[in-house]
């Protein structure tokens, strides 16, 4: 069996992070393995102390991306993680020993492994979705946290749908989960409902009657349903919650969870008031937050707290003027302080591979092989063309080159005709999977519109449009432009919601960077498409008489 990992101190709060669980049940954030594991690592150079990875009974992929999560960024502290030890890896499960069991073997492999078990308590899912008493709640409960200890020694439970529970029966229940083993209780606001106030005063009601509180660590879990993720989990932390689960950019399911970034800068900007810390290096929030929107395809609004493009901006002109005379008459935190300031990058032309590899690594991206060929490639012709090169366009050209997946149609070459005047036409020419070039012109309402079309008769993917949008990355008008694309594939995407079922369609996304936005956004078409193509294969290939029964997805 593991070793338990050390609980907070009095004065600090742990993070815990589950991106990649609940933040991918968002519709078309699904993420390969291989993006998984980027983000992974990414978590862990931030600081977060616990990694959910993902819900391993859901399907096989799920299975091996949490697996290979525990064999990598959950054994050795990943390059620039302060930390001494790397983070711990836990893996989600239903209150079933099939899934307890599936968990534990994906996430056994690393240094501190956690098995997460949730059942729902609330009246309303009691009868409406489990049709089980209170008694029998309290016993499946028990028998299933005491199963997960016989594997694991750090255990989570969950009471789902705790913020609408009968506090004298949760207390009960989480009560008896302490008795079978239980190391943290997480008391989740499953559907965003309760206010500060009423959060607060039930962390505060459990501190202070469920005997042996002392013995486990308790946990916060909100939605963002009424836009008070935030601020109840932060209610829920001054009385006396010691750890957070959040996600990066607050992403999850409906109107999301708590965004990681709030909760660690309103610790920062008022300890005096908090008096408690988090392990997060918050320089590199900025960066994570670009990772996770890339990656998502989740673009985050340019009002959003922290992260946002506007979290630094200031218009009116007595705020402007307030910012001359004194910056903090304005602004409660520094850019610098979540990594919101620029760096120019040091590189031109005439540098070699070898310099370029290493300010990737730096900025954490191992990029490899012929992927870091086509990056630096790539980068020669970007410097050939802008002025300064910067950090965030280095980081821009990464993120495109990482993680494609395969390409089943590629860009070879794209052509547009538009103007006030006449029919915007374009012509596509792609390269195919049997290795023939096909070439197809078409007419739009736009440009944009015109190399979709033309792209569509020569993929004939089946898949509809759902949002297109295009974004700089730096300013000035040689920047690059960031495309990104999300589209719905047709048929089951095989994903299964433990709460709402499965039979929808999946959403999946693209994106692409290029000076060019015409390019940049013909790629990242052909990127929403080849996974719509990729996720259909993989659905022939499993409903083949031949292909072994997949365990259901879940999330």
């Amino acid at each position: 069996m593991s070793h338990p990992v050390q609980g907070p101190s009095a004065d600090s709060v742990r993070i815990f992070d589950t991106t990649l669980r609940d933040g991918e049940q968002s519709p078309g954030a699904t993420l390969t393995s291989e993006e998984k594991l980027e983000v992974a690592r990414a978590l862990s150079r931030l600081g977060v102390d616990v990694i959910e990875a993902g819900f391993p009974c859901a399907s096989p992929d799920d299975f091996e991306a949490v697996q290979a999560i525990a064999a990598s960024v959950g054994t050795t502290p990943v390059e620039g993680r302060v930390a001494s030890e790397p983070p711990v890896i836990c893996g989600l499960a239903r209150a079933t020993e099939k899934d307890i069991q599936t968990a534990f073997d994906a996430v056994k492999v690393a240094k501190h492994p956690r098995i997460h078990i949730f059942l729902a308590t609330s009246p309303i899912h009691r009868e409406h979705k489990l049709r089980m008493t209170k008694e029998q709640v309290v016993e499946r409960m028990v028998r299933m946290v005491t199963f997960a200890k016989t594997l694991c020694d750090d255990i989570e439970f969950s009471p789902e749908d705790a913020g609408r529970t009968e506090p004298e029966f949760l207390y009960e229940v989480l009560e008896a989960a302490i008795e079978a083993g239980a190391t943290t209780l997480n008391i989740p606001d499953t559907v965003g409902y309760t206010i500060p106030e009423e959060f607060g005063a039930l962390i505060a009601g459990i501190v202070a009657n469920v005997k042996g509180v002392e013995r486990a660590t308790i946990s916060v879990h909100c939605h963002n349903d009424l836009g008070l993720a935030t601020a109840n989990t932060l209610a829920g932390i001054k009385n006396g919650a010691r750890q957070a689960e959040v996600t990066i950019n607050g992403i999850g399911e409906r109107a999301g969870n708590t965004a990681l970034e709030e909760v660690v800068m309103a610790l920062q900007t008022r300890e005096p008031v908090f008096k408690l810390r988090t392990n997060i290096d918050a320089t590199q929030l900025t960066r994570t937050s670009k990772l996770v929107s890339v990656r998502t395809g989740m673009v985050v609004q340019p009002n959003k707290a922290v992260v946002g493009a506007n979290a630094f901006a200031h218009e009116s002109g007595i705020h402007q003027d307030g910012m001359l005379k004194n910056e903090a008459t304005y602004e409660i935190m520094r850019p610098e302080a979540v990594g919101a300031g620029q760096t120019l990058l040091v590189l031109g032309k005439h540098s070699g591979r070898h310099a370029f590899a290493v300010r990737l690594r730096e900025l954490g991206h191992a990029l490899e092989g012929e992927g870091l060929d086509a990056a630096f490639a790539r980068f020669k012709v970007l410097a050939d063309k802008k002025k300064r090169i910067t950090d965030a366009d280095l980081e821009a050209l990464a993120v495109s080159e990482f993680g494609r997946g395969r390409e089943y149609f590629s860009l070879d070459a794209v052509q547009v005709t538009c103007g006030s005047n006449g029919m915007p036409t374009a012509t596509v020419r792609l390269r195919c999977p049997d290795g023939e070039v096909r070439t197809h012109a078409a007419v739009g309402t736009g440009p944009v519109h015109a190399v979709f079309r033309a792209v569509d008769e020569i993929v004939q993917a089946p898949a509809e449009l759902l949002e297109y949008s295009i974004n700089n990355v730096t300013e000035g008008i040689d920047s690059l432009g960031h495309a990104s694309v999300r589209v719905r594939g047709a048929g089951d995407g095989g994903r299964l919601n433990p709460q709402h079922g499965s039979g929808q369609s999946p959403i999946l996304h693209g994106h692409a960077a290029d000076t060019d936005v015409i390019v940049a956004s013909t790629k990242a078409y052909l990127a929403a498409l080849n996974r719509v193509l990729a996720n259909q294969n993989a659905q022939e290939r499993t409903s083949s008489p031949a292909a072994a029964p997949a365990p259901q997805k879940a999330s």
